[in-house]
């Protein structure tokens, strides 16, 4: 009898999902609990695994919306395995085998503040990244590019092949990527003026984002308001202690930690930033879940960081780095996105000079993060070249009234442009002196 494998309960308010990926093909044979096909609910990407071992007979195809409890598939564990599995076991995999190799082929994750030594390529038609350039089979040469062209090689998914970089050694850069993505045509030896079009049903995940998004814009009253930092000492404190952190805790000392930090000694301070309205009523809380978003390959996400109030440095960077790598591998699972009272978004890491965050709802406030740029201010009457951030926050103004969200924005300005104030949240001076 055939074994019916059907479409898990991933949530409480999810009804349906959208088959993206079949691991295994029709008629292959799988093994007892190997992931056999990938689905993506509205909220995240998940695999379904084999019940059993035995012959997989598809139910459904790629694109295919499945509700909850549909069938997708159907094993046959009365089936013999075929003999030449086993001889073939040790064999290297073709290219065009339907078995997964993303476990061979993936890259370990790179934490944040990581250094990377080698020169990363991306292997053309994927956004994984390789150790090796791809050879043979008349492909066209891939290119080596440095780690930031290849973070966001992977990021969009950039064909390079037959690109040729502008750097050392004929690395492609940040910049030989922007034109490839701007001119494809050209950075790809494809024949120019091209007028093709390709119409590509939206994703659960991506539809979402667009309900959400549009539901932010029309159901809050949103408004923006900005500052900036200056970034010159938390710029000193890392290049001081970033070699000890490291060792200490194994991981790197990244700017996210001292803004979570500062976030969360300001949201104390100013709770009506941290809270939401529900109904005709407010909701207050009295810990800092912090949602952080995070570019996926298919789309914007926000994972949270539970009780961040109470981590230390390390901790927060421990859990930025984890939940970015779990968001590139399409890894987080729904309860890692679920909750947040407040998020925090670093466009600066793509260039972004000053953006407006669009609110995360329920969440009645965001922080928008941007680029460091080195600018003439005065300091003491005096002009200086200093590193400068322009910070954002977006908020509720049936929540958050005016004053509270202008002396939020300068408490964290202030925290960060004195991070002894991050020790606890206060003045040491003015603590030591009770004012």
């Amino acid at each position: 009898m055939a074994v019916e494998i059907k479409v898990p309960t991933v949530g409480e308010s999810i009804n349906e999902v959208t088959l993206t990926k079949w691991l295994k093909q029709d008629g292959d044979w799988v093994e007892r609990d190997e992931p056999i096909a990938e689905l993506e609910s509205e909220k995240a990407t998940f695999e379904i695994n084999a019940e059993k071992a035995g012959i997989l007979h598809t139910k459904a195809k790629v694109d295919d919306t499945l509700e909850i409890g549909q069938i997708a598939a159907e094993i046959d564990d009365t089936a013999q395995k075929p003999a030449e599995k086993a001889e073939k076991k040790q064999e290297p995999v073709a290219e065009t085998s339907a078995a997964p190799k993303a476990k061979e082929e993936k890259p370990q994750p790179r934490k944040s503040g990581d250094i990377i030594a080698e020169p990363v390529v991306i292997k053309p038609g994927t956004s994984q990244p390789q150790e090796k350039p791809v050879n043979g089979n008349n492909e066209k040469p891939i290119p080596k590019a440095t780690p930031l062209a290849a973070a966001i090689i992977a990021d969009k998914n950039v064909n390079i092949s037959g690109a040729v970089g502008t750097g050392a050694h004929g690395k492609l850069t940040r910049n030989d990527v922007i034109q490839i993505m701007e001119h494809p045509g050209r950075a790809t030896e494809v024949d120019l003026f091209t007028r093709n079009e390709e119409k590509k049903k939206m994703s659960s995940l991506r539809r979402t984002i667009s309900r959400r998004l549009v539901e932010a814009k029309n159901g809050t009253a949103m408004l923006t308001t900005f500052n900036e930092v200056d970034m010159k000492p938390i710029m000193d404190i890392r290049a001081k202690y970033k070699e000890v952190f490291k060792k200490t805790h194994n991981i790197g000392l990244g700017f996210m930690s001292f803004f979570t930090k500062a976030c969360c000694f300001a949201l104390q301070e100013w709770p009506a930033v941290n809270a939401r309205l529900d109904g005709d009523s407010l909701v207050y809380h009295d810990y800092v879940d912090v949602s952080i978003a995070v570019s996926s390959p298919k789309g914007l996400v926000v994972p949270v960081i539970r009780n961040a109030e109470s981590l230390s440095m390390a901790e927060i960077e421990r859990a930025v780095a984890d939940l970015a790598v779990k968001a590139r591998e399409n890894k987080l699972t729904i309860e890692e996105m679920t909750g947040g009272t407040f998020t925090i978004t670093n466009g600066g890491v793509f260039g972004s000079l000053m953006s407006t965050p669009i609110l995360n709802i329920p969440q009645s406030a965001i922080l928008g993060m941007h680029n460091i740029v080195q600018r003439p201010v005065v300091i003491e009457g005096k002009i200086e070249i200093r590193p400068m951030m322009y910070v954002a926050l977006s908020y509720d103004h049936r929540v958050i009234d005016g004053r509270e969200s202008v002396s939020f924005l300068v408490r964290v300005k202030q925290m960060l442009e004195s991070p002894d104030q991050l020790l606890f949240g206060k003045d040491p001076v003015k603590t030591l002196l009770e004012l």
